[in-house]
């Protein structure tokens, strides 16, 4: 209503917006404006001084406090009110997500909260997540953000959910106007698939049929959420005390409740993959026909010597069978003969098959199994295909179901209520009598063809038809689209595989383990807490609270002072009351909950319980007494308890543990390689060999550098020993010293090892081209 010469979404000052306020008058419409956000760079924001988005301002935001906390080139600085240019849109703008997820992030020094950080980027996805009862309330955006949800596309009704899939019917197109096409969205769930980090993915519904759903609504979970929102790790009863030095050293006491309830137990996979090529003595197969192996081994193959999906196994499984080529060698008579009578396919081909590695003991979950183009397929690659195929008829055959429904609904619609000017015959019989108001009962069952037919009585009958007969061929238009990009998915399974040069076949075998939490796991808290765990105690021993409750996991408390993590400690007693009260908190990153609210909570959970008949448990510093579950007795201090959110960390003990005795060694020095994956041994270093020499432990260290390292003659006379029940060791020349020499030679110095009088001399020449070699002495 005012006189102005500013349109709406023009950025205008304050002054100005009064300004033309005072213009209107009494009688006019003020003009209404909402505070607009600036983007300044790094560079821009050095020139300003910038309030922080805490600070306390009054209705007409005014600033009310003169001096305030603000930051001006990096630094922070008490500033004046008149002073502050700008003031910051959240306090979480400050902060990374990671840290926007820790609470009371401002309780915990940086170095902990950036390894707070740091390792829920590390938490492994759990068997049955939940959310944390103290969050940020940024948990809802991070899940949906990740991408590891689903979220509903447009708005419409939940039409179909099973395990596997979801189907809406949709409301509006995806622009947002309404839907005249007939449209359905079909979600498909990843079901049991590896991470690069070998953890589960998998997607579970949370709607149910006829539920109306919003667009970027979640409506499956993924991992690591709990109804939309991130879970990473469990909610656990936890007390800050020491225990018979088992939480020594950041070390965790947990009990046995979470490993029998399943808090941490995970499901990881793991992909083992073996390849067909084609060799110069001929291709390599892959087949259950595997010479010198007994039927036990290969129960659980198919006719194509591939492991059957549900299959258990253990560490030397045969989960793929595979024949190479062997190089033809001169046969004597007698196998010439076996041969001429028998066949000659054992003879000539040696088993390569894919076995289970050690530290493997699981369920297959699921087959892959690749050919090349224009190469046969065996019978498990087509019946892989042929599931695929079933799967993606099944989604054209919804799609087209919920066309036809929602076609059928609409012409329904336009004829619900009007009157026929005949009678509507179908196979001779009278299903709609002329002059009788048409109801949805005598529509049910009549096919739209039959309604083509009809002549409506009224005006717009001619227009009614006209649009009963467009809506058909639109949605047969539609269906044969739908049918074509599905039949052309089709033929994509079955054109083969592009694969390396020299590969046949390829297959793939993904099997699925349970971990269950054990002892040498670690976890973490979001502070920065982490720990391994030490021992898991029978749950009947674990310190119980007065009414008996035994808490689940025990921290020494010497972890929080020096570490300066404050944060666990109010987590620990906002936990407490969140849990009696059952409620969830969020107190967002420098904006949170302070120690007057906590104590206050604290209180509130107290006369909850009071109001109950039960006993208040913890006072209001957070502390109760503890009982030892060992003998019974009341431990002399008070101990503080409450809930806190711990997380399994993907440092597994299962995926550490190693064991060699002999495996592969390096060419060129002949020492054993090293490392989990190459089946490697460990290195003795330097430091090491000092250990030794300081006991004076020679004979052990002379075995240690030669035959277990690389002394390669060594190695086999020490097996022959054994073999022969002998116990004589003699250390031959390492391999690495032989290195040495040519590595020497290679910089021109001509040097030998020259055995004289059984003293082993290392000369080097005088520049004539003989030896100088050093007499006397024993050999060093």
């Amino acid at each position: 209503g005012g006189d102005t010469k500013h349109k709406p979404g023009d950025h205008v000052t304050e002054d100005e917006i009064a300004k033309s306020n005072r213009r209107v008058g009494s009688d006019g419409r003020k003009a209404e404006s909402e505070p607009y956000p600036f983007y300044l760079t790094a560079w821009e924001e050095d020139k300003y001084v910038i309030g922080q988005a805490n600070i306390e301002l009054d209705e007409d935001g005014n600033i009310v406090n003169e001096r305030n906390a603000a930051r001006k080139a990096g630094e922070f600085i008490n500033a004046h009110r008149d002073d502050i240019v700008y003031v910051d849109v959240s306090p979480k703008q400050l902060v990374s997500v990671a840290a926007s997820l820790i609470p009371f992030l401002e309780n915990d020094d940086a170095n902990r909260a950036l390894m707070g950080s740091n390792m829920q980027r590390q938490s492994v996805p759990l068997l049955r997540a939940e959310s944390p009862y103290i969050g940020t309330g940024m948990e809802q955006v991070t899940a949906r953000d990740s991408g590891a949800v689903v979220a509903a596309r447009r708005d419409g009704v939940v039409d179909y959910v099973d395990s596997e899939r979801i189907i809406v019917r949709a409301d509006h197109n995806v622009d947002g106007t309404i839907s005249r096409e007939v449209t359905a969205d079909i979600y498909t769930l990843t079901k049991f698939k590896r991470s690069n980090q070998n953890t589960c993915i998998n997607q579970r519904p949370i709607v149910q049929i006829g539920e109306r759903v919003s667009k970027a609504q979640v409506i499956a979970d993924g991992p690591c959420t709990d109804r939309g929102e991130l879970a990473l790790g469990r909610n656990v009863l936890v007390a800050f005390m020491p225990w018979r030095g088992y939480n020594f050293e950041d070390a965790i006491l947990v009990s046995e409740r979470l490993v029998k309830d399943d808090y941490y137990t995970s499901i990881h996979i793991e992909e083992l993959e073996i390849e067909a090529r084609d060799t110069k003595l001929g291709p390599e197969e892959i087949t259950r026909d595997i010479p010198n192996v007994g039927e036990n081994m290969l129960r659980d193959l198919d006719e194509s010597g591939i492991i059957r999906i549900g299959a258990q196994v253990k560490p030397g499984s045969i989960l793929v069978g595979k024949v190479t080529p062997k190089g033809e060698t001169q046969l004597t008579a007698e196998e010439k003969l076996l041969r001429a009578i028998f066949g000659e396919k054992a003879g000539d081909v040696k088993d390569a098959s894919l076995v289970c590695p050690p530290g493997i003991d699981g369920t297959v979950v699921e087959v892959q199994v690749f050919t090349r183009k224009g190469q046969e397929r065996d019978q498990r690659s087509l019946a892989i295909e042929e599931e695929e195929e079933n799967r993606l008829r099944r989604d054209l055959e919804d799609e087209v179901r919920i066309l036809r429904e929602q076609r059928d609904a609409r012409i329904y619609e336009l004829f619900e209520g009007r009157k026929l000017a005949s009678d509507l015959h179908v196979e001779r019989e009278v299903r709609i009598p002329k002059n009788e108001t048409i109801t949805r009962e005598m529509l049910a069952g009549l096919e739209p063809k039959a309604l083509r037919k009809a002549q409506l009585a009224g005006a717009r009958a001619a227009d009614i038809i006209a649009e009963v007969k467009d809506f058909e061929e639109r949605t047969e238009r539609q269906i044969r689209i739908l049918t074509d990009i599905y039949e052309e998915k089709i033929a994509k399974l079955r054109q083969g595989d592009e694969l390396a040069p020299g590969v046949i076949k390829m297959v793939k075998v993904f099997i699925a383990m349970k971990r269950k939490l054990s002892v040498g796991d670690k976890m973490a808290g979001r502070h920065g807490n982490k720990g391994v765990i030490a021992r898991i105690l029978p749950e009947e021993d674990m310190p119980y609270l007065p009414d008996g409750t035994p808490v689940d996991i025990v921290l020494n408390p010497l972890g929080v002072p020096s570490r300066m993590n404050v944060g666990q400690i109010l987590e620990t007693h906002l936990g407490w009351a969140a849990r009696v009260l059952g409620m969830h908190f969020a107190t967002p990153v420098f904006d949170g909950a302070t120690e007057p609210e906590i104590k206050q909570m604290i209180k509130r959970a107290s006369s909850t319980l009071r109001e109950h008949g039960l006993p208040e448990i913890v006072n209001e510093s957070g502390k109760t007494v503890l009982y030892d579950g060992l003998s019974g007795e009341p431990f002399e201090q008070k101990v503080t308890v409450g809930y806190i959110y711990m997380l399994k960390l993907s440092h597994l003990v299962d995926d550490k543990i190693h064991a060699r005795s002999i495996g592969p060694y390096s060419l060129i020095t002949q020492q054993p390689l090293g490392g989990k994956a190459q089946f490697g041994g460990q290195r003795f270093g330097e430091m090491e060999v000092w250990a030794l020499e300081a006991y004076g432990a020679a004979h052990i260290l002379q075995e240690l550098l030669t035959a277990k390292s690389d002394d390669v003659a060594g190695r086999s006379k020490i097996y022959e020993a054994i073999v022969k029940g002998e116990a004589d060791f003699n250390p031959g020349v390492p391999e690495s010293f032989n290195v040495l020499v040519r590595e020497l030679q290679s910089l021109c110095l001509d040097v030998e090892l020259i055995d004289k009088n059984a003293a082993v001399e290392v000369a080097e020449g005088d520049g004539t081209g003989r030896p100088v070699v050093a007499t006397g002495g024993p050999a060093e």
